[in-house]
């Protein structure tokens, strides 16, 4: 068996932690969308934050922020062994949904959008503010993954079958 099979193997046999482990970690990135969302879309809507987070806060934002890599790596895998198990263009679109945060992550910063949106002084780009939402809404991409990712780890767990889980992305 190749290592690609035996990874696999661990994988649905562990479905459940690993399932638990990417939905726990990709949901703390709604902390991420609710700061976009109520300090920057708001203050470029409606020319006032409603979010001014304390110094406690803004590192807790900033911690979360970093958790977004491994988020996007382990539900990716999640929606991997899905399509493996069952093609479906759902599995495909979410697998694009969450790589093309890669995208925002290294190339349309949050420090770019806060210049172009909130008036935050930056590091002086060329780049054009339609760019800014763009990210935004490449942000925004991320919620019908948290919530399905979401959705299906708690059926699985009112069911106590780990294997119900491993049905329930087989769709």
């Amino acid at each position: 068996m190749s290592i690609w099979g035996k990874f696999w193997d661990w994988y649905n046999k562990h479905l459940l932690l690993n399932t638990s482990i990417a939905a726990g970690l990709f949901s703390l990135q709604l902390v991420h969308l609710y700061w976009l969302t109520t300090h920057v879309v708001f203050l470029k809507a409606f020319g006032q934050s409603f979010f001014n987070p304390n110094d406690l806060i803004q590192t807790i934002i900033i911690l979360v922020d970093y958790t977004e890599i491994p988020a996007l790596i382990t539900t990716s895998l999640v929606y991997i062994n899905a399509h493996r198990k069952k093609k479906s263009i759902k599995n495909l679109l979410y697998l694009f949904f969450l790589n093309i945060q890669f995208v925002h992550i290294f190339w349309i910063t949050d420090e770019f959008v806060l210049e172009k949106l909130a008036g935050h002084p930056g590091g002086g780009t060329i780049l054009p503010a339609w760019l800014a939402w763009i990210a935004i809404m490449i942000d925004y991409l991320e919620l019908p993954v948290i919530f399905e990712t979401f959705q299906k780890l708690i059926e699985s767990m009112k069911k106590r079958d780990p294997k119900k889980l491993s049905e329930a992305f087989k769709e």
